[in-house]
């Protein structure tokens, strides 16, 4: 009988703890969602685009060029990329030297608008030619692609092999299912929902906070780190996730399309690479570009282009010399 008591008082004594950690973390979300929500509303206010704006489609595109050389290179974002014009400007910087390099803010990040246009293969690579012909850059382009825009630059490959001098692969997503998991619905509202509440802000600064010691290494100066942060609070609006969400069928229609084997192909692989791939896929994924393809690994992860940027032009330099 004695140990019913026990058991039944130790019993009620949880249930008080959880009832009292339920409602911190209610009145922790409470506070929270009022503080993101005041920050949010003029966060982005005053942060100058670094480009320029083109008109394509009825939205404005965001673009940034550095260089003058004769060869163009096009560095285009990952998927969940927030400010890719600013994400990728150590490289532009190094690349400069020797070429003219455009970055792109793909409508849903950075400064460019939001869109209505589905999120397909066809659309990604009319929204880029589009943009570049607007910002007047002219092929033959280098295509210079992030994880998920790797997807896409082989499909623009496919559909206009003379506009494309070579694809340079930033640990781009293989044309492979096993690199992708569709994502649901309610992971997608979950994680708005921690947009919302401002729980993404939290760790998007503490994230950030443990960035800020190499910042000089890998090349950003204070001010694009802070203007990253201040986007990365901004990611999850309806392009990004439908992006996300339909990725999946990208990669789909991407494998059952061709390469053109006379397009030169360099990947650059970190030694921890994206999540979902492993070395056997990757190889798998070089041997659909024929003989004209070849693989180095640097030091890093799946942001290979974050503190290699030095590496990757002396790589890009003996690839397009070859």
């Amino acid at each position: 009988m004695e140990n019913v008591k026990t058991k039944g008082k130790l019993g009620r004594r949880i249930g008080r703890v959880a009832l009292i950690v339920l409602g911190l973390i209610v009145v922790f979300l409470f506070i929270s969602t009022i503080v993101n929500q005041i920050i949010s509303r003029n966060e982005l206010v005053g942060i100058e685009p670094t480009g320029q704006f083109v008109e394509i489609f009825g939205y404005n595109m965001h673009i940034r060029s550095m260089g003058n050389g004769e060869q163009t290179i096009v560095l285009l974002p990952g998927l969940g990329t927030a400010l890719p014009t600013e994400s990728f400007a150590p490289l532009m910087r190094e690349l400069a030297q020797d070429f003219t390099v455009v970055a792109i803010d793909y409508f849903g990040t950075g400064h460019s608008d939001l869109t209505s246009k589905p999120r397909t293969n066809a659309n990604y690579v009319a929204e880029i030619r589009a943009a570049l012909y607007a910002g007047g850059f002219s092929p033959p382009f280098i295509l210079m692609p992030h994880s998920a825009s790797g997807i896409y630059s082989e499909y623009f490959a496919t559909r206009y092999p003379d506009e494309v001098t070579a694809l340079i692969l930033l640990d781009s997503t293989p044309t492979h299912e096993a690199v992708y998991m569709e994502v649901s619905n309610t992971i997608m509202a979950l994680n708005r929902f921690l947009e919302f509440t401002g729980v993404t802000r939290i760790t998007n600064r503490l994230a950030m906070h443990s960035f800020r010691g190499v910042v000089e290494d890998n090349g950003f100066t204070a001010q694009e780190v802070n203007n990253i942060r201040r986007f990365y609070n901004h990611a999850l609006n309806p392009t990004m996730m439908e992006q996300t969400q339909t990725f999946g069928q990208a990669i789909r229609e991407v494998i059952a399309i061709p390469f053109p084997q006379d397009i030169p192909v360099m990947r650059i692989t970190p030694t921890n690479m994206n999540v979902g791939a492993t070395m056997e896929i990757v190889e798998g994924h070089m041997t659909r570009f024929g003989a004209n393809s070849q693989m180095i690994v640097l030091e890093g992860n799946h942001y290979v282009h974050k503190g290699n940027h030095v590496e990757i032009r002396e790589a890009v330099n003996a690839f397009l010399g070859e």
